[in-house]
């Protein structure tokens, strides 16, 4: 058998080589001359996630806050109509005090250097209330004082004071003072003088009564700084100027 022959095709060295074609990376161009142009890449848009459904727990405390926040405003808008209400009906104005006289029974230094005094005192009451009364609840205080020590203290009455109406009263005040005799020697220097510094001070709860309703009660806390010629007893004492101021306490 006469061998058989296998034939490979044979390379053609010579032959010109074939074009390669470059590759072109995706979002790039190549221009006329075969250049590869180069194209910023597009910036990739984030989505923002959006909670359909806001947590239960932080929903409720909302909720409540606004809910109390409102409950306030809301009282007070009532609040302030009821009282501007009143003022507008009541027309209220603070009653007015004044010292009519000063009487000295008892001032003297005792053995065991304590202070007695006795004062009487006239006051008046005016209430200018045209559609207000006042009621003087039990536990009214009037005091005298000489700088920081109180000389004497009494009570003052229980009384109802109608619509403008002026009212006197007639306060007896008692006290006796410890280790006075640095008091007793300042008070006979200072009458020497002719101008004694006293005041008088005042703690009265009363009760406002708006037509046929009677308030709850409130404090009247005054202060009467008087100037008087004189401290001897048995004697009217001529009160050369008083300065007398008011206000409640609620």
């Amino acid at each position: 058998m006469a061998e058989q022959q296998r034939i490979h095709p044979v390379v053609d060295v010579e032959a010109p080589a074939a074009p390669t074609v470059p590759l072109v990376p995706p979002g790039s161009a190549t221009s006329e001359k075969g250049s590869m142009i180069q194209h910023p890449p597009r910036p990739q848009r984030t989505i923002p996630v959006i909670h359909t459904r806001p947590p239960k727990k932080r929903s409720c405390c909302c909720k409540c806050i606004c809910w109390t926040i409102s409950l306030i405003l809301l009282l007070l808008m009532a609040l302030g109509a009821t009282v501007g209400f009143l003022y507008l009906a009541f027309r209220p104005k603070l009653p007015k005090y004044s010292i009519d006289s000063l009487r000295i029974s008892d001032l003297r230094l005792n053995f065991d250097m304590t202070l007695y005094a006795k004062f009487d005192v006239k006051i008046t009451a005016n209430n200018p209330n045209k559609k207000i009364g006042i009621y003087y609840e039990k536990g009214g205080r009037l005091s005298v004082w000489y700088t920081n020590s109180k000389l004497c203290e009494g009570s003052l009455p229980k009384f109802y004071q109608g619509h403008q109406n002026i009212t006197k009263l007639d306060v007896s005040l008692t006290g006796q003072t410890e280790s006075a005799s640095t008091l007793m020697t300042a008070l006979q220097e200072q009458q020497q003088t002719g101008q004694i510094p006293l005041n008088l001070k005042v703690d009265a709860p009363v009760a406002i009564k708006l037509g046929k309703l009677k308030m709850r009660k409130v404090g009247i806390l005054g202060e009467c700084k008087l100037i008087v010629d004189s401290l001897s007893t048995n004697n009217l004492i001529s009160i050369k100027a008083s300065n007398c101021k008011f206000r409640l306490k609620l």
